[in-house]
């Protein structure tokens, strides 16, 4: 699967804007059928930062949304502002 059939689109309602802001964090609505593994990897080939985690989750309505902690050097702020959100 390629980087770009992974990541669908960023969020960025109120409960990802505080996540950014104190944990570093980004959310992304992802493929279902990505993992773990090809997440983290498409976001680092994607964006160019370090990633140190990343959660996954399944909203009920059917899609799945990656919670990415980034790597201390690697400001989740630069990403949503390269994205055009911020």
């Amino acid at each position: 699967m390629k980087s770009s059939e992974i990541i669908k689109y960023p969020l960025s309602n109120e409960k990802a804007i505080r996540l950014l802001e104190a944990e570093n964090k980004l959310v992304f609505v992802v493929d279902r059928a990505a993992n773990k593994s090809e997440i983290k990897r498409s976001i680092e080939e994607v964006f160019k930062v370090r990633v140190t985690k990343v959660n996954t989750y399944i909203t009920p309505h059917g899609e799945k949304r990656a919670y990415v902690r980034l790597h201390d050097d690697s400001p989740a702020i630069d990403v949503m502002t390269q994205l055009g959100l911020m």
